[in-house]
């Protein structure tokens, strides 16, 4: 007999209640984590079986943000205003902003919403538009895996603390096979009392698992379907993703290029400057050491020769700083080319794998797809057989009406020969008692028979053909026999007694 998961939730944690030594705080995060498995659970198993796009009034979908709700509201630490005391886990989704840049979309269009003059309406316009972009799953995950940001919003022992904050942002995976399309404007999220119906998780499995097992088959196929195509959506953005990173490192790489080539012009144009800066310096050394040795040195002209040599010797030192600038800018940018270039083989390597990951689950997509046919052909075969024995059932039981029909006939002209019988013996008992007689020497041929002589198919008995006049089905035969008067009365009754 298979067990009820809801049974097989409640010992798993009426043990893990013996294990905490009752610590309330620890046992509020394990009922939360079971309520959030059974409501994403349900939520999945109901959405796939409904096979169609939910909207706001889905009661599975609505226990679902009731139930994401408490969850992030435990142990929140509460933050005191001068209109009371505030307790809102809207502070702690506007962290995904910060760590996942693309939320700041489901931020911005929670903001502009009509009608929200609350955080908590906020949190609660937050949860659905996510769950819509399919991306709650990692939004959760992005801000429990920063723990050191939380820390500002929640105790030390909340859930979205511990582990079973992480099993609820693993579980949360699951709802990216569902499509949701929910209206909030003029939805008042703001005074929404949220309750947990727990009459949901707690209803009988029988009836479900009787019909679980015709079409478990069909179900498991659907699920590893969905669950392929899923993976199939995930690496197909992961592979978009690293195309996009090697498309920017291939620009990359093409800029640095042009800068490594104006850089390499410009060096050696400083090296052109700086050697005609050396041949201009020797050609005046030369100039200068000609006129002292056939002129007299003029205190003005060598003053002036000085101050040229020391500008060029400064301009010389600014030449070769700059020049070295240029070499070591030269020799980084040539370190960062080969690691881009490692960098973008390992990418191409990983988009080669990623590639070929996704091909096999194309294959495996299009043999579940198959499947799925072959399991919805034998459905259709399993629905005709069902309608060709209801119309079956159908046909015997307008038999069975046609039956008791003539069943009720026969006990009315039951009654009428009964009736008439009485009145007859009444008038002609007498006559009757020595017609016997004389119908009894008939019979044994010592009386000729005064009329023709017919066999009752019943008892055998021959009688007169007045008296072998009634016809009714026997057991021996399909048609109806003529019997005599005794018979007709007697299988009358059997008919009469007997159930339809």
């Amino acid at each position: 007999m298979q067990q009820h998961p809801d049974i097989h939730i409640w010992q798993s944690t009426q043990a893990c209640f013996e294990q905490l030594h009752y610590d309330p705080i620890a046992l509020e995060r394990l009922n939360l984590m079971n309520m959030g498995q059974l409501s994403i659970k349900g939520l999945i198993e109901s959405a796939l079986n409904l096979g169609r796009t939910l909207d706001s009034d889905y009661a599975p979908l609505q226990q679902f943000f009731v139930v994401m709700e408490h969850c992030l509201k435990h142990g929140l630490k509460t933050k005191k205003t001068f209109l009371g005391q505030n307790k809102s886990f809207w502070g702690a989704l506007e962290l995904v902003e910060k760590l996942t840049p693309e939320a700041g979309e489901i931020t911005a269009s929670v903001k502009d919403l009509p009608g929200l003059r609350t955080p908590l309406g906020r949190g609660r316009a937050w949860l659905r538009l996510a769950l819509m972009q399919k991306k709650l799953s990692d939004y959760m995950k992005t801000i429990i895996n920063r723990k050191d940001l939380l820390s500002e919003f929640y105790e030390a022992n909340a859930l979205m603390m511990e582990e079973e904050g992480a099993v609820i942002a693993g579980l949360l995976v699951g709802l990216n096979v569902i499509d949701a399309n929910l209206c909030m404007k003029g939805e008042d999220l703001d005074s929404q009392v949220g309750v947990i119906d727990f009459s949901m998780y707690l209803k009988d499995g029988g009836h479900s698992s009787k019909s679980a097992e015709g079409d478990g088959q069909i179900t498991a196929i659907l699920d590893q379907k969905n669950y392929v195509e899923e993976l199939n959506r995930h690496l197909s953005a992961s592979v978009n993703n690293l195309q996009a990173k090697v498309d920017a490192l291939e620009k990359s790489n093409t800029k640095l290029t042009e800068e490594l080539a104006v850089a390499n012009n410009r060096i050696i144009t400083l090296q052109e400057d700086v050697e005609r800066v050396q041949e201009e310096s020797s050609y005046q050394l030369e100039t200068r050491k000609a006129s002292r040795s056939e002129s007299a040195p003029d205190g003005q002209v060598l003053g002036e020769t000085r101050k040229q040599l020391k500008e060029e010797t400064l301009l010389r030192l600014d030449v070769e700083k700059e020049l070295e600038v240029q070499i070591g800018m030269k020799q980084e940018m040539e370190l960062s080319m080969k690691m881009l270039e490692k960098d973008v083989c390992e990418k191409q390597d990983a988009l080669v794998e990623l590639r070929q990951q996704l091909e096999d689950l194309r294959v495996i997509n299009q043999q579940l797809s198959h499947k799925s046919q072959s399991a919805d052909a034998g459905s259709k075969q399993k629905s005709e057989a069902i309608a060709r024995l209801e119309e079956k059932i159908n046909q015997m039981s307008g038999t069975v009406k046609q039956m008791e029909t003539r069943c009720k006939q026969a006990e009315r002209e039951r009654v009428l020969a009964l009736e008439a019988n009485r009145l007859f013996k009444q008038e002609f008992g007498d006559k009757i008692e020595m017609s016997g007689v004389f119908w009894a020497l008939m019979e044994r041929g010592l009386i000729p028979s005064p009329r023709p002589q017919r066999r009752c198919k019943n008892c055998e008995g021959v009688f007169c053909e007045g008296c072998v006049s009634n016809e009714l089905p026997l057991a021996s035969s399909i048609l109806p026999e003529t019997v005599c008067t005794a018979c007709y009365s007697l299988l009358l009754q059997q008919y009469a007694s007997t159930p339809t």
